[in-house]
């Protein structure tokens, strides 16, 4: 029996409760594979705010660090979305990414075609939809200095700094070759070339190292031409690589694609080690949700196909991973809809029961 640890950190809103689900697929994993999971919760985000005055303790990272992989749900809330304030809910993930070195967030986008009818665009458009939003996590405008607001002669000023050195771009850009040449073969780097100083060194060294992907179709859009493509011809697009803010706002328009924020899953990952895995953090793209929490309404895909990119990027269990995948195909195929994707003619399923039927159909 292999034995893996993994950090939870269940958070605010609806976290702590696609997170449950999480688990129970996970723990089915272990079941039918023979695997051992240990798992270890702290506080992040809001609730640790109220309870520590700190969105993430030193001693929360460092457990995360002594971990396998970390399954992350969601933080924040409108208790603490004070513009004034000086501790926030979004300061855990922001300090989670920089103290583990998680410098790439790897977000899928795939359009299952018995879903083509839930997006709000034509499904002639979105049918067959199957792309990477790649995401630069560590660097950009949300960590560079100087950034603050200050009053001189009576009027309000602000400063937020966008920053990158050729390390950080060249890494995150590898990475998008890297994972085009295991799909269709096509980078599409998006950039403000026109405008940006920052998007121009961009540009240059995407240009520097494309030689060494011979086989990958590189292509260069500006972010504005980027997001208007992704909805009128989003079957184009196989990996997308972005700095850090065009990508975080890039890969929440991809999300619609798909129908609903609920069924996106996400990986932020550092280095890795020569088997291609290592310590990484697994989360839904969506939020908190706070209007829904507690309600058991909420859609736990996003966090169960999380868990299937944990058990592959970290733990190295591809079999394990597909086969998760899998059990949401089926559920989903068998007409099986949470709240978010419910059609007139459909009964919703409630949070736990998502589960229980992805689980059920893990089992076989």
């Amino acid at each position: 029996m292999s034995s893996f640890n993994i950090g939870l950190l269940p958070g605010d809103g609806i976290g702590p409760e696609v997170v449950a689900e999480g688990v129970k697929v996970l723990d089915a994993v272990g079941s039918r594979f023979g695997h051992e999971f240990a798992y270890t919760s702290d506080t992040v985000g809001g609730a640790a705010i109220d309870a520590f005055g700190f969105a993430l303790r030193d001693e929360t990272l460092e457990m995360c660090k002594a971990q396998d992989a970390i399954f992350f749900g969601a933080v924040g809330g409108p208790k603490w979305d004070d513009p004034n304030a000086k501790v926030r809910p979004e300061q855990a993930i922001l300090g989670l990414r920089k103290g583990l070195g998680l410098f790439a967030n790897i977000r899928p986008v795939k359009m299952y075609d018995f879903l083509a009818d839930s997006t709000s665009l034509k499904p002639e458009v979105v049918r067959g939809v199957d792309l990477i939003v790649l995401r630069e996590l560590t660097g950009g405008i949300y960590f560079g200095k100087p950034q603050k607001q200050w009053v001189e002669n009576g009027e309000r000023h602000v400063v937020d700094t966008l920053a990158y050195s050729e390390h950080e771009i060249e890494r995150i850009v590898r990475v998008g070759f890297a994972l085009a040449q295991g799909r269709r073969k096509k980078l599409t780097s998006v950039d403000k070339a026109n405008v940006m100083e920052s998007s121009r060194l961009w540009r240059a060294i995407v240009l520097e190292i494309a030689p060494d992907y011979p086989d990958v179709e590189l292509e260069h859009l500006l972010v504005d031409a980027c997001t208007m493509h992704l909805i009128s011809r989003p079957g184009d697009f196989d990996v997308i690589v972005a700095e850090n803010l065009f990508g975080d706002v890039l890969s929440d328009e991809a999300s619609m694609l798909a129908g609903s924020m609920g069924m996106l899953p996400s990986a932020s990952l550092g280095a890795r080690d020569e088997g291609g895995t290592g310590l990484g953090m697994y989360e839904p793209i969506h939020g908190s949700a706070p209007d829904i929490a507690g309600q058991g309404i909420a859609n736990p895909i996003a966090q169960v196909l999380s868990g299937a990119m944990l058990l592959r990027l970290s733990l190295g269990l591809e079999a394990e991973a597909l086969a998760v995948e899998a059990a949401v195909d089926a559920v989903l195929a068998a007409g099986h809809r949470p709240p978010d994707l419910a059609g007139p003619n459909d009964t919703p399923k409630d949070t736990t029961a998502m589960g229980d039927l992805i689980v059920e159909a893990l089992a076989g």
